[in-house]
């Protein structure tokens, strides 16, 4: 390899990590915890060469960080409906 090119040949998953962190503090931590071992699989199968395993994980890794996500604004949107329900009662 020359000096100053890099080997653009293996491409690295994406490991959503940072994703998969703030959605278990902040949505759904269930979810985020099984999103944090997927990227963490990524992160392995990427070091490790094994294209094929990073992408089954990266994609798994980003679905349940989405349900995450949505599990979390659903639950929001019920407890804000649920507090202005009891403040129009009294």
């Amino acid at each position: 390899m020359e000096l100053g090119k890099m080997d653009t040949s293996r491409r690295n998953e994406p490991t959503y990590l940072v994703w998969s962190i703030f959605n278990t503090f902040c949505c759904c931590w269930p979810l985020g915890i099984a999103a944090i071992i997927c990227s963490c699989r990524v992160n392995n199968a990427n070091s490790l060469g094994d294209a094929g395993k990073a992408q089954e994980s990266s994609r798994i890794a980003k679905n349940l960080n989405i349900a995450s996500l949505v599990f979390g604004l659903i639950g929001l949107i019920m407890v804000i409906v649920v507090v202005v329900i009891q403040n129009s009662n009294m």
